[in-house]
C-alpha cells in the first residue's frame, strides 16, 4: 500500500514513535465551506490538534495518490474555487486512484485511508446516515457500514440533523457500533447538544474513550465507533429552533424536486440562508471543538497501545 500512498514526514515520525496522530476528511475543504473560509479552517483545525499535543493528518487523494497529511500547497489546490476535485466515498477510491485524479476523502473514505496508514481516531463535524425517507429510497450514507467495518474511532457532534437520527442510531446499533457519548447521556443532534434519544454508553474523559477503544481491538471485535461529543453551549442552535428551520428546507427541496446526492448539499445551503448563517458558525465551532477532544484521545489512545519507548510496527 506504501507504494501508493504518500505520507507526509511528520505524520511518519509521528506513527512510527507512537505519538497522537488525528485525521481530518477533506470534503470540508473541497466542497464543505467558501473559499477561502475553507483553506482557513483546515489550518485551524491543524493548529487546534498540533496545541492539544498532537499530529493532524488531512487527508486526501491527489494525483492519483493517497495523501496521509497535506502540504500548504495541497490545501490551497483543494479549497480552490477552480479546483477539478470530486467527492470521493469507498466506491470511488480505485476509479480516481486509477485515473490519476484528485479526490476530497468523505467520513468514509477518510475512514479507510487512515486505517491503511494506522491512525486510529478520525476528528469531522457530523456523520452522515440513513436519510429521511430511506423505507422509500434506500438512502443510507456509505458512513454507517464504514463505522461497522473499520477499525477507526470517529469523533463527531452525532448525525448531521437533518437525517433520520432513530434510523441511523437502530442501524449503528443493528451492526454492533459502540456510540460513546462523550461528557453525555444523549445524542447530539449535530448543531445541537441534544436529540431527545438516550445512548447506553457513555465516557467522561479521553482517557476512558482510549481504553474502550483499546478493549475492544483487542479482543478482535472490528469496525470503528462513534465519539459523540456535543457542540459547545454557547455555539449550539436549540434543536426546537433547528427542527423547525429542517423542516420548512425539506418541504422547499421536496417541492423543488431535489433527489438523490443533490438534497444534503441543498439543505445545508438553505438552513445557512435560513438561520443567518448561524448553521455556520456552529459548524466551524462544533468541528474545531471536535479536533480538541480527538487530540486529546489520540494521545490517549497512544500512551496505552504504544507505551513509552515502544514504536508501532
Amino acid at each position: 500500500m506504501n507504494e501508493m500512498m504518500d505520507i507526509a514526514p511528520e505524520v511518519a515520525v509521528a506513527l512510527a514513535d507512537g505519538v497522537g496522530v488525528v485525521a481530518l476528511e477533506s470534503t470540508i475543504i473541497s466542497h464543505g465551506l467558501p473559499y477561502p473560509e475553507n483553506k482557513q479552517t483546515a489550518l485551524a483545525l491543524e493548529a487546534a490538534i498540533r496545541e492539544e499535543g498532537a499530529v493532524p493528518a488531512t487527508i486526501a487523494i491527489l494525483g492519483g495518490r493517497i495523501k496521509i497529511g497535506l502540504t500548504g500547497d495541497e490545501l490551497e489546490e483543494l479549497a480552490s474555487p477552480s479546483s477539478d476535485v470530486i467527492k470521493v466515498s469507498r466506491r470511488d477510491i480505485a476509479t480516481i486512484m486509477a485515473q490519476g485524479g484528485n479526490g476530497a476523502t468523505t467520513v468514509a473514505s477518510t475512514m479507510i485511508c487512515a486505517a491503511m496508514a494506522g491512525i486510529s481516531v478520525f476528528a469531522t463535524g457530523g456523520i452522515g446516515g440513513v436519510h429521511r425517507g430511506a423505507a422509500q429510497d434506500f438512502d443510507i450514507s456509505a458512513d454507517l457500514p464504514e463505522l461497522a467495518r473499520t477499525n477507526v474511532a470517529v469523533v463527531s457532534a452525532g448525525p448531521k440533523a437533518i437525517l433520520d437520527l432513530p434510523l441511523t442510531m437502530e442501524y449503528l446499533e443493528t451492526h454492533g457500533v459502540p456510540v460513546i457519548g462523550y461528557g453525555t447521556d444523549e445524542l447530539p443532534a449535530f448543531w445541537s447538544r441534544a436529540s431527545g434519544i438516550s445512548l447506553t454508553a457513555r465516557a467522561d474523559s479521553a482517557g476512558a474513550v482510549a481504553a474502550i477503544m483499546k478493549t475492544k481491538w483487542s479482543l478482535g471485535i472490528e469496525g470503528g465507533m462513534m465519539i459523540a461529543n456535543p457542540v459547545p453551549e454557547a455555539d449550539e442552535i436549540p434543536h426546537p429552533i433547528i427542527a423547525k428551520v429542517i423542516d420548512e428546507a425539506l418541504a422547499e427541496a421536496e417541492a423543488e424536486g431535489i433527489k438523490g446526492k443533490e438534497v444534503t448539499p441543498y439543505l445545508l445551503s438553505l438552513i445557512r440562508q435560513k438561520t443567518d448563517g448561524a448553521s455556520l458558525a456552529c459548524n466551524q465551532a462544533l468541528v474545531m471543538n471536535n479536533a480538541r477532544v480527538g487530540a486529546k484521545i489520540a494521545i490517549a489512545y497512544a500512551a496505552i497501545a504504544y507505551p513509552k519507548g515502544q514504536k508501532q510496527a
